[in-house]
């Protein structure tokens, strides 16, 4: 039992070690400050479909992610769901709400198997908000947030099916991209009713825009879970 106990506390502490390491406002701690968030923050598995936050929950944590995806979606006036951003392992969020303890319109749910990593409101304004680093670098972190609203507002400011959809596969590939000798990939599993929900668009209308752009030659999907974005669909969506 205390061998198992020491190899779970190892995984715990090398997740934590990749979050220090890559997330800014972490990066800036001493030993000292970093080793005391390690025995603060709380984890919970979630699974696949399962609601991690609700828009009530949302000023209460700040929430970090260890494995898995996450999605967080709104509900439009006529009861659609839109989604409007995909978190991977090494992003958080629920970051605004816990800086000015409003609740946010969205609902984050899993993708698929997640584990989340999660500190208090309390504990984030004492460990964190009382150093000018990580302030200095949690503003840097909300421009790069209201930039990514601003692209969502860009792509629902397109009245044409085929530009939104062009826009969100762009985003996508900016997110998630990776670069190869046939273009770049998407390394996400996006379904047509994910894109749908991005796009705000029906399923239908992006399974026949996805066919168009297919055989145009500026898209594929590849064993039906990634799609590549060729040279085409660049030098096409220049105008974006």
């Amino acid at each position: 039992m205390k061998k198992e106990a020491k190899m779970k506390k190892s995984v715990r502490n090398t997740e934590f070690d990749y979050f220090t390491k890559n997330i800014p406002f972490l990066a800036g701690l001493s030993d000292d400050e970093i080793n005391k968030i390690k025995n603060i923050i709380v984890e919970k598995r979630f699974l696949k479909n399962q609601i991690i936050l609700l828009e009530e929950d949302t000023p209460n944590y700040i929430y970090f992610i260890y494995s898995g995806k996450v999605k967080v979606v709104q509900q439009s006036a006529d009861g659609r769901e839109r989604m409007i951003a995909i978190h991977k392992r090494g992003d958080f969020f629920g970051e605004m709400a816990v800086l000015d303890g409003k609740t946010a319109p969205a609902t984050v749910v899993a993708i698929e198997a997640t584990k989340v990593g999660f500190i208090s409101k309390t504990d984030f304004e004492n460990h964190l908000l009382q150093n000018k680093k990580v302030l200095l670098e949690i503003i840097a972190l909300l421009c790069i947030r209201l930039r990514e609203a601003w692209m969502m507002c860009k792509v629902m400011s397109f009245a044409d099916a085929e530009q939104r959809i062009r826009m969100v596969l762009r985003n996508m590939s900016d997110q998630f991209g990776i670069k190869d000798q046939r273009g770049t990939i998407i390394n996400l599993r996006l379904t047509h009713k994910d894109l749908s929900e991005f796009a705000s668009i029906s399923r239908e209308t992006v399974t026949r825009l996805i066919k168009k752009l297919a055989d145009a030659g500026e898209i594929e999907t590849l064993d039906n879970k990634h799609f590549l974005l060729k040279p085409a669909f660049r030098k096409n969506n220049d105008f974006l």
